[in-house]
């Protein structure tokens, strides 16, 4: 099998303990050589200077760095001066998203309120100083109307400058299939990435997957609710799982594999050897 881009995302720690953690997870993964890490940015900003202090710490480890940018929450002049900032620090890849909203913020919040205008005031702001990236979604936003139109808003990301796109995660690869089918005869013709979450705890990934519209095949959710605490077997049976669909994505010649870690280093190894690419 050729060895695929790999893409990792982390998310800026809470405490210095967690900041410990996450510089022993880091040294783990970034022995499996990945092309850039990004870096996840809080509800209306919350984590905004801890997003910048992680993407050091990774820079620091000689590692491209991509932070999240979200325009919820964000004046014109927050965003130009977050921009300013990281191209002085030699940062040339962000994440652009519209971003959640924090409780109590309605959705007017920020003067920008999709990702697409953000991604065009970053072009129209800083050029081709940075690589765009931005989110799409296999099964849907949870918020769109219907498929279509959340492909439009897709597509509209894409016209606005983005250069690629990172899906979020999914548990049956024909949702994804479909949808880069659909981007494709829509014109778009970016890179679509698939994200990737490793499955290590049954109640988490359920909150996570509520909250995001990715849907948990019925077998799945069965399989996991009858192991119940038994945390070994479903580390276990979702490493079986995810390197399993991995596979099938990397057969198909999927442009790269992006990995959402929760900021730990086990699970997405235990993949990464299932796949036999840890040399």
């Amino acid at each position: 099998m050729t060895k695929p881009d790999l893409s990792l995302e982390f998310f800026p720690p809470r405490d210095l303990a967690a900041q410990e953690r996450l510089v022993r997870t880091a040294k783990q993964l970034l022995a499996v050589h990945p092309r850039y890490v990004s870096v996840t940015f809080g509800a209306g900003g919350s984590t905004r200077e801890g997003t910048a202090r992680t993407v050091g710490t990774f820079r620091n480890f000689g590692c491209d760095a991509a932070p999240h940018l979200s325009c919820v929450g964000s004046s014109r002049d927050d965003l130009r001066q977050i921009l300013q900032s990281y191209r002085e620090q030699g940062v040339r890849r962000v994440v652009a998203l519209r971003g959640d909203l924090p409780s109590g913020m309605g959705p007017e919040a920020g003067e920008l309120r999709y990702a697409a205008e953000l991604v065009a005031f970053i072009r129209e702001e800083t050029g081709d100083a940075f690589h765009i990236e931005v989110a799409a979604y296999p099964e849907m936003h949870p918020q769109a109307a219907g498929p279509g139109e959340d492909l439009a808003h897709f597509a509209a990301k894409v016209r606005a400058g983005a250069d690629g796109a990172i899906t979020q995660y999914f548990f049956n690869a024909d949702a994804y299939f479909d949808f880069v089918d659909r981007a494709r005869a829509a014109g778009v013709d970016v890179p679509i990435i698939p994200g990737i979450m490793p499955i290590t705890n049954n109640s988490q990934l359920s909150r996570f997957s509520a909250m995001c519209g990715a849907e948990i095949p019925r077998w799945i959710k069965l399989r996991l609710n009858e192991y119940g605490d038994d945390r070994a077997s479903i580390k276990a049976f979702g490493t079986e799982v995810i390197t399993d669909m991995c596979r099938r994505l990397l057969d198909a010649g999927v442009p790269g594999l992006h990995f959402y870690t929760l900021n730990q280093a086990d699970p997405v190894l235990d993949i990464w050897r299932g796949l036999g690419l840890e040399n």
